[in-house]
């Protein structure tokens, strides 16, 4: 059997914008965007299949059989979908009964990364012994305020 045109686009429009979802900040967003991944890929499988009779032997001939194992394949997909978005769901309403909404935040960890991978100046590369990183230190050697020093709570940042 040859998918047809209709499917086909109704799959890549799936995929498309579960994945334009699933990398939004917002955990509903991201529960949307697996949603709509997992209907796309049990779509994608069942296009998959030969269409024919029921696939019981003794019913119909074997050459008139439909294939099932993509209806096999769609039911072990619903079941991941369905693990992923109850996962999902109590991640979403742990952080809005936390924090009041369900965004994921940046890490301190990450934004010192970052900032290191925009200078273009990895971990060792510093003429400085330190290398920015006493935690002691609230000042990075170019000005700024240590991250390090920030999350382990010193005065970095506060004026008097």
């Amino acid at each position: 059997m040859t998918p047809n045109l209709t499917y086909v686009v109704v799959v890549g429009v799936l995929f498309a914008a579960g994945v334009t979802l699933l990398l939004e900040r917002s955990l509903t967003r991201v529960l949307m965007g697996v949603i709509l991944l997992g209907n796309g890929v049990n779509l994608l499988l069942l296009t998959g299949g030969r269409a024919g009779g029921p696939p019981i032997v003794g019913t119909t001939p074997e050459g008139e059989m439909s294939d099932p194992l993509p209806q096999a394949m769609v039911l072990t997909a619903i079941v991941i979908t369905l693990g992923m978005t109850a996962f999902l769901l109590a991640l979403s309403y742990r952080s809005w009964h936390l924090n009041g909404h369900d965004e994921v935040q940046d890490d301190v960890e990450d934004r010192r990364i970052m900032d290191l991978a925009d200078r273009d100046e990895g971990p060792g590369t510093s003429d400085d012994p330190t290398n920015g990183d006493d935690p002691d230190d609230p000042v990075d050697p170019d000005g700024r305020p240590n991250p390090v020093a920030v999350a382990a709570g010193t005065d970095a940042g506060r004026t008097g």
